[in-house]
Protein backbone atom coordinates (compact mmCIF):
# COMPACT_ATOMS: atom_id res chain seq x y z
CA UNK A 1 0.00 0.00 0.00
CA UNK A 2 1.21 3.50 -0.86
CA UNK A 3 1.80 5.83 2.06
CA UNK A 4 0.87 8.85 -0.06
CA UNK A 5 -2.22 10.58 1.24
CA UNK A 6 -3.75 13.26 -1.01
CA UNK A 7 -3.90 16.71 0.53
CA UNK A 8 -7.19 17.89 1.94
CA UNK A 9 -7.81 20.95 -0.24
CA UNK A 10 -10.99 22.05 1.57
CA UNK A 11 -11.04 25.83 1.93
CA UNK A 12 -8.14 26.41 -0.45
CA UNK A 13 -8.35 28.56 -3.57
CA UNK A 14 -7.91 26.56 -6.78
CA UNK A 15 -6.67 28.32 -9.91
CA UNK A 16 -7.66 26.14 -12.86
CA UNK A 17 -5.63 26.87 -15.99
CA UNK A 18 -6.94 25.15 -19.13
CA UNK A 19 -4.76 25.61 -22.17
CA UNK A 20 -4.06 24.57 -25.71
CA UNK A 21 -0.37 24.75 -26.61
CA UNK A 22 0.72 25.23 -30.20
CA UNK A 23 3.84 23.02 -30.06
CA UNK A 24 6.24 25.85 -30.88
CA UNK A 25 9.48 26.35 -28.93
CA UNK A 26 9.13 23.26 -26.75
CA UNK A 27 12.50 23.85 -25.08
CA UNK A 28 11.61 27.44 -24.19
CA UNK A 29 8.26 26.35 -22.84
CA UNK A 30 9.80 23.56 -20.75
CA UNK A 31 12.33 25.93 -19.21
CA UNK A 32 9.69 28.54 -18.43
CA UNK A 33 7.32 25.94 -16.95
CA UNK A 34 10.05 24.56 -14.70
CA UNK A 35 10.93 28.07 -13.56
CA UNK A 36 7.27 28.91 -12.83
CA UNK A 37 6.83 25.68 -10.84
CA UNK A 38 9.88 26.53 -8.74
CA UNK A 39 8.90 30.17 -8.32
CA UNK A 40 5.29 29.38 -7.38
CA UNK A 41 6.50 27.01 -4.66
CA UNK A 42 8.31 29.91 -2.97
CA UNK A 43 5.26 32.17 -2.86
CA UNK A 44 3.39 32.79 0.41
CA UNK A 45 0.21 30.72 0.52
CA UNK A 46 1.27 28.19 -2.12
CA UNK A 47 -0.25 24.76 -1.39
CA UNK A 48 0.60 22.67 -4.47
CA UNK A 49 -0.05 21.99 -8.13
CA UNK A 50 -1.43 19.19 -10.31
CA UNK A 51 -1.12 19.10 -14.08
CA UNK A 52 -1.89 16.93 -17.10
CA UNK A 53 -1.48 17.40 -20.85
CA UNK A 54 -2.45 15.24 -23.82
CA UNK A 55 -0.50 14.63 -27.01
CA UNK A 56 -2.52 17.29 -28.86
CA UNK A 57 -1.43 20.10 -26.53
CA UNK A 58 -4.60 20.30 -24.40
CA UNK A 59 -3.71 20.68 -20.75
CA UNK A 60 -5.14 21.40 -17.33
CA UNK A 61 -3.06 22.75 -14.46
CA UNK A 62 -4.58 23.40 -11.07
CA UNK A 63 -2.57 25.37 -8.56
CA UNK A 64 -3.75 25.56 -4.96
CA UNK A 65 -3.42 28.56 -2.68
CA UNK A 66 -4.23 29.25 0.96
CA UNK A 67 -6.74 31.91 -0.05
CA UNK A 68 -7.77 34.27 -2.83
CA UNK A 69 -5.25 36.92 -1.75
CA UNK A 70 -2.37 34.45 -2.20
CA UNK A 71 -3.71 33.42 -5.62
CA UNK A 72 -3.98 37.07 -6.69
CA UNK A 73 -0.47 37.79 -5.44
CA UNK A 74 0.79 34.95 -7.65
CA UNK A 75 -1.14 36.33 -10.61
CA UNK A 76 0.46 39.73 -10.01
CA UNK A 77 4.01 38.45 -9.36
CA UNK A 78 6.22 40.25 -11.92
CA UNK A 79 8.12 37.27 -13.36
CA UNK A 80 4.91 35.22 -13.59
CA UNK A 81 3.17 38.10 -15.41
CA UNK A 82 6.06 38.33 -17.90
CA UNK A 83 5.95 34.57 -18.50
CA UNK A 84 2.18 34.74 -19.11
CA UNK A 85 2.82 37.39 -21.76
CA UNK A 86 5.48 35.16 -23.36
CA UNK A 87 2.96 32.32 -23.37
CA UNK A 88 0.37 34.40 -25.21
CA UNK A 89 3.05 35.51 -27.66
CA UNK A 90 4.51 32.11 -28.45
CA UNK A 91 3.39 28.94 -26.65
CA UNK A 92 -0.41 28.99 -26.45
CA UNK A 93 -3.20 29.10 -28.98
CA UNK A 94 -5.74 29.61 -26.18
CA UNK A 95 -6.19 29.41 -22.45
CA UNK A 96 -8.74 30.11 -19.76
CA UNK A 97 -8.44 30.60 -16.02
CA UNK A 98 -11.10 29.73 -13.46
CA UNK A 99 -10.67 30.53 -9.78
CA UNK A 100 -12.71 28.60 -7.24
CA UNK A 101 -12.85 27.83 -3.54
CA UNK A 102 -12.65 24.13 -2.76
CA UNK A 103 -15.64 23.04 -0.69
CA UNK A 104 -14.70 19.37 -0.27
CA UNK A 105 -12.14 16.82 -1.40
CA UNK A 106 -12.05 13.06 -1.60
CA UNK A 107 -10.04 10.49 -3.47
CA UNK A 108 -9.82 6.84 -4.35
CA UNK A 109 -6.80 4.73 -5.19
CA UNK A 110 -6.50 1.09 -6.17
CA UNK A 111 -4.40 -0.92 -3.72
Amino acid sequence: MDDHQPADRTGQTAVIFVSRRNGLDEAGYAAAAARMDALAATQPGYRGVESARDVHGFGITVSYWADDAAARAWRDQAEHAATRAAGREGWYDAYSVTVATVTRTYSWERD
